[in-house]
């Protein structure tokens, strides 16, 4: 059920009609004036309705949230794990360049 917005009708044609209107005029303009203002104009209800989507929509970010930075610890991790492999070819790389190297030197020394 649709919460009205409270305005004092009475209290506004009675004014109107100090100031000139008619009482047809006065009661017409307040009867738009309300309509307005039902129309146009947030309730408890509306705003209500936003917190509870703004609430949800907050959760689901959460959510959102916390499955990005599960996806960014596992590529963490992965990165990790291929920096770590490369590391050991890199130094199994670097030993077979100094044992060839070492190599190398004997030989030659032995030609000399």
């Amino acid at each position: 059920m649709a919460e009205a917005i409270a305005f004092d009708t009475h209290r506004f044609v009675k004014r109107l009609t100090e100031s000139g209107f008619t009482e047809k005029q006065a009661e017409t303009l307040a009867e738009e004036h309300v309509a307005l203002l039902n129309a146009n104009l947030a309730t408890k209800a509306d705003i209500a309705a936003v917190k509870a989507d703004i609430d949800a929509l907050r959760q689901e970010t959460k959510g959102d949230i916390a499955r990005v930075e599960a996806g960014m610890d596992a590529m963490r991790q992965e990165t990790k794990a291929a920096i770590e492999s490369v590391k050991a070819d890199l130094v199994k790389w670097l030993f077979g360049a100094l044992i060839a190297q070492g190599g190398l030197i004997v030989a030659l020394v032995k030609l000399l």
